[in-house]
């Protein structure tokens, strides 16, 4: 309603608010689950004496090259926690698969693949919030709690590294047609 146009890809942390909302909402648009929660959702099923090869495990599923060599490895990993007795990680992995390989997917450009994967920039703005407004425990109203979360925003965007280019999306610009 506010104009926003061409979104390929929302990444998230498997919301389901935010889930159902890209299908309907924002119909040519990919949901990418990130891959940061993911792990920690399956490794949560992992007990501490096998969390070492599961993380290791893990690790070498997302750094496969193509979505179809990543899907692999994931059945591959899920069959080996199985036999481990790890089922239920297993069937997390075998579940999530699918939305967490988003990125690889070739509409993407490879340089984007490593920043698009996670939904990091957000988290670390919401956590720098948290740590900032937790410093001054309790506050009289709404507006001042408001006026420090803006502040702080305001100083984020106003730095050096708000100029920077998280992503080059002239990389983007034959795709980016089609998704208008």
């Amino acid at each position: 309603e506010r104009g926003l146009k061409g979104v390929r890809l929302v990444v998230g942390d498997r919301c389901a608010g935010l889930v159902s909302t890209v299908g309907s909402m924002l119909p040519k648009a990919r949901y990418q689950r990130c891959m940061a929660h993911f792990l920690r959702n399956v490794l949560s099923k992992v007990p501490p004496s096998h969390r070492e090869w599961a993380s290791a495990a893990l690790k070498a599923v997302f750094a496969m090259e193509s979505r179809e060599s990543a899907l692999d490895k994931a059945e591959t990993v899920a069959a080996e926690m199985e036999a481990r007795r790890l089922k239920a990680a297993a069937n997390c992995l075998r579940e999530g698969i699918g939305e967490t390989t988003t990125y690889l997917l070739p509409e993407f450009p490879d340089g984007h693949r490593r920043r698009i994967r996670t939904n990091n920039m957000i988290e670390r703005l919401n956590r720098e919030i948290r740590r900032r407004t937790r410093v001054v425990g309790s506050f009289p109203d709404g507006n001042s709690a408001l006026m420090l979360v803006c502040a702080r925003i305001r100083y984020v965007t106003a730095n050096e590294w708000s100029n920077r280019r998280y992503l080059d999306m002239s990389r983007l610009d034959d795709n980016l047609q089609e998704a208008n």
